[in-house]
C-alpha cells in the first residue's frame, strides 16, 4: 500500500522541484547583482572586474594593484621607452634564467622532460576573425555614443549641459597646472582600489550626504534654467 501512494506523490515533488529550479536559478542570478543581463562573456569580464576592484581575492587585486602602481610610478620617474625597455629586459631575464636552469638540470639528470614553457607554447592565442569582429562592432558602439555626445555639447543642444562642460574644463585647467597626466592615473589607481570598498563598508552614511549633496545641486540648476532665456519655454514645449 506505501507503493502507490509513493507513487502519487512523486509527479507533485517532481512538479515542485522543477518549479523551483527556475526560481531558485533567478535568485541566484539577482543574489549576484553585479551582472546585469549583458551576455555571458560580457557578464564575466565585468564580474572580474567587479570582484578586482572590491578585493574578492587580495592577492590576486594586491598584485594587479602593486604592478600597475609599480609602472605608473615608473612612468612618472623615467621615459615611457627606458620603463618598456627594463619592463621587457626584466622579463626577458626571468624566462632566459629559467629555461638554461632547466636546461642544466635536464642535463645534470639526463631528464627528458622537454621545454619548461612547452604547455605555454602550445596554446592557441590566435585572434578569430569573429572575435575581432565583435570586439570592433562593441567598439564602434561606444564611439558613436561619444560622438553623439560631443556634438550635443559643443553645438549646446542643451545649454545647461554645456555650461557644464564649460566649468569643468575651467577646474581641468588648474588641476592642470599642479598635476601632470601620471600624476593624474596614479590619483585615479589609489581612487578606484580604495573608493569602492570604501563605499561598501560604509554605504549608508555615505549615500545619506550624497543625496543631500544631489538634492542641492538639482534645486541650484533648476533655479538656473529657471533665469536662463528659452530653457523655460523649451521644458513647457
Amino acid at each position: 500500500m506505501a507503493e502507490p501512494s509513493a507513487a502519487t506523490q512523486s509527479p507533485s515533488v517532481s512538479s515542485s522541484s522543477s518549479g523551483a529550479e527556475p526560481s531558485a536559478a533567478g535568485g541566484g542570478g539577482g543574489s549576484q547583482g553585479a551582472c546585469p543581463a549583458l551576455g555571458a562573456k560580457s557578464c564575466g569580464s565585468s564580474c572580474a572586474v567587479h570582484d578586482l576592484i572590491f578585493w574578492r581575492d587580495v592577492k590576486k587585486t594586491g598584485f594587479v594593484f602593486g604592478t600597475t602602481l609599480i609602472v605608473l610610478l615608473s612612468l612618472a620617474a623615467f621615459s615611457v621607452i627606458s620603463v618598456v625597455s627594463y619592463l621587457i629586459l626584466a622579463l626577458l631575464s626571468v624566462t632566459i634564467s629559467f629555461r638554461v636552469y632547466k636546461s642544466v638540470i635536464q642535463a645534470v639528470q639526463k631528464s627528458e622532460e622537454g621545454h619548461p614553457f612547452k604547455a605555454y607554447l602550445d596554446v592557441d592565442i590566435t585572434l578569430s576573425s569573429e572575435a575581432f569582429h565583435n570586439y570592433v562592432n562593441a567598439a564602434l558602439v561606444h564611439v558613436n555614443r561619444a560622438l553623439k555626445l560631443i556634438i550635443r555639447l559643443f553645438l549646446v543642444e542643451d545649454l545647461v549641459d554645456s555650461l557644464k562642460l564649460a566649468v569643468f574644463m575651467w577646474l581641468m585647467t588648474y588641476v592642470g597646472a599642479v598635476f601632470n597626466g601620471i600624476t593624474l592615473l596614479i590619483l585615479a589607481e589609489l581612487l578606484v582600489f580604495s573608493v569602492p570598498i570604501v563605499y561598501e563598508k560604509y554605504k549608508t552614511q555615505i549615500d545619506h550626504y550624497v543625496g543631500i549633496a544631489r538634492d542641492q545641486t538639482k534645486s541650484i540648476v533648476e533655479k538656473i534654467q529657471a533665469k536662463l532665456p528659452g530653457i523655460a519655454k523649451k521644458k513647457a514645449d
